[in-house]
C-alpha cells in the first residue's frame, strides 16, 4: 500500500509526464496516421481521385502544423483521454499487480521468468488496449468534429456498434496481431540480448559495460527497430479505422442504411491538419502492403529515431 508522499510523488510525476509527452504522442500519433499517397487514391466507390491534402514529411513539421492552425491546444489535444487511460492502467497496476513502479507505454514487468514476463506484458496490453485505441483516434477526430481540450465525445469516436459491442475494440482488424508482436520482440528477442550483453550493475555501483558489447547492443537495437517501427505504424493505423458490425452497416457512415443516428454536426477547422486512408485495412498484412503500395516504403519508417531512442533508452530504465 502506498503511503501519501508516495502518492503525491506519482501524482506530480504523473503531471511532468503529461506536460512534455501529451503533445509529443499527438503529434506522433498524427505524424504516422497521415496518409500521403503517391499518385491517385480510391474513395469509397473504388474511382480514383487527386490527392488534395497536405503532405507531410518528418515528426518536426508534423508539429508546425498543428501549432499553426490549431495552436498550444491543438498539442495539447487528447489531454483528457490520455489522463484516464493512465489513471486506469496504473489504478489496475497498484490494486492487482505487485510492481513497485508502475509506467506508462512502456513495457516494465515485475522480475520474473522469461513466460511470465511475456504474459504479463501481454495481459497489460489487453488491459490498456481499449484505452490506447480512444486516445489514438482522438487524434484522428479533434479536428474534424471539432472537440475541445479535454472533450470526450463516445458518439464521434466509437462506432453505434463499438458503443453496444465494446469487445469488439479487441477484433480490430490486425490490431492484437500487430501488438502482440511486438511484445514478443522486446520481451523474448530484446530483453534477454539487453541483460546477456549489458547485465543490471549492483544496487549503489555504475554500470562498467565493455565498448564491444554496448557497440554489438546497438547494433541490435537497430536492427529490433527495423521491425518495431513498421509495427508502431500499422498499430496507429489499424487502431485508427473505426470497426463495421455487419453487412448491414454500410461502410462510410457505418450505420444501419436508413437508421442512421440524428448525429449532431460538429464544425472543425477550416484547413485539415491531417489526411487520412479512406479504405479501411482488412488486416496486417493488407496495411502493410497498402502502406507500401500508395505511399512507398519510407512511410513505414515514420519517425523511427523515436523507436531506436526508446530501445536505447530501455538501458537505463531497469
Amino acid at each position: 500500500m502506498l503511503g501519501v508522499g508516495e502518492i503525491i510523488t506519482l501524482l506530480v510525476s504523473l503531471a511532468v509526464s503529461f506536460a512534455i509527452f501529451v503533445p509529443l504522442t499527438g503529434v506522433l500519433v498524427r505524424f504516422r496516421a497521415q496518409y500521403n499517397p503517391r499518385g491517385l487514391q480510391l474513395d469509397v466507390d473504388g474511382t480514383p481521385q487527386p490527392h488534395t491534402g497536405p503532405v507531410i514529411r518528418s515528426y518536426f513539421a508534423m508539429m508546425k502544423r498543428v501549432y499553426r492552425i490549431e495552436g498550444w491546444a491543438g498539442l495539447y489535444k487528447g489531454l483528457m483521454p490520455t489522463l484516464l487511460s493512465t489513471l486506469f492502467v496504473t489504478g489496475v497496476i497498484l490494486t492487482f499487480m505487485d510492481t513497485p513502479s508502475p509506467s506508462h507505454g512502456r513495457y516494465h514487468a515485475p522480475n520474473t521468468s522469461l513466460l511470465g514476463t511475456l504474459f504479463y506484458s501481454i495481459i497489460m496490453m489487453l488491459i490498456s488496449l481499449p484505452t490506447s485505441i480512444i486516445t489514438y483516434r482522438y487524434a484522428k477526430f479533434v479536428s474534424e468534429c471539432g472537440l475541445g481540450l479535454i472533450d470526450i465525445s463516445f458518439r464521434a469516436i466509437l462506432t453505434p456498434t463499438e458503443r453496444r459491442k465494446p469487445w469488439i475494440l479487441y477484433l480490430t482488424p490486425g490490431l492484437l496481431a500487430s501488438e502482440v508482436l511486438h511484445i514478443v520482440i522486446v520481451v523474448v528477442g530484446l530483453g534477454p540480448l539487453r541483460r546477456l550483453l549489458l547485465p543490471k550493475p549492483e544496487l549503489g555501483s555504475y554500470p562498467d559495460y565493455s565498448l564491444t558489447k554496448l557497440g554489438i547492443y546497438i547494433v541490435v537495437v537497430l536492427i529490433t527497430t527495423a521491425v518495431l517501427s513498421p509495427l508502431e505504424v500499422m498499430s496507429i493505423r489499424l487502431a485508427i479505422q473505426r470497426n463495421h458490425a455487419s453487412a448491414e452497416y454500410n461502410s462510410v457512415s457505418q450505420e444501419i442504411e436508413g437508421d442512421a443516428e440524428d448525429n449532431t454536426e460538429f464544425s472543425g477547422n477550416e484547413e485539415d491538419v491531417i489526411t487520412f486512408v479512406r479504405l479501411c485495412y482488412l488486416g496486417l498484412v493488407d496495411c502493410a502492403k497498402r502502406m507500401v503500395d500508395e505511399e512507398g516504403f519510407s512511410s513505414m519508417y515514420r519517425a523511427w529515431w523515436i523507436t531506436l531512442l526508446g530501445g536505447l533508452g530501455s538501458v537505463a530504465s531497469y
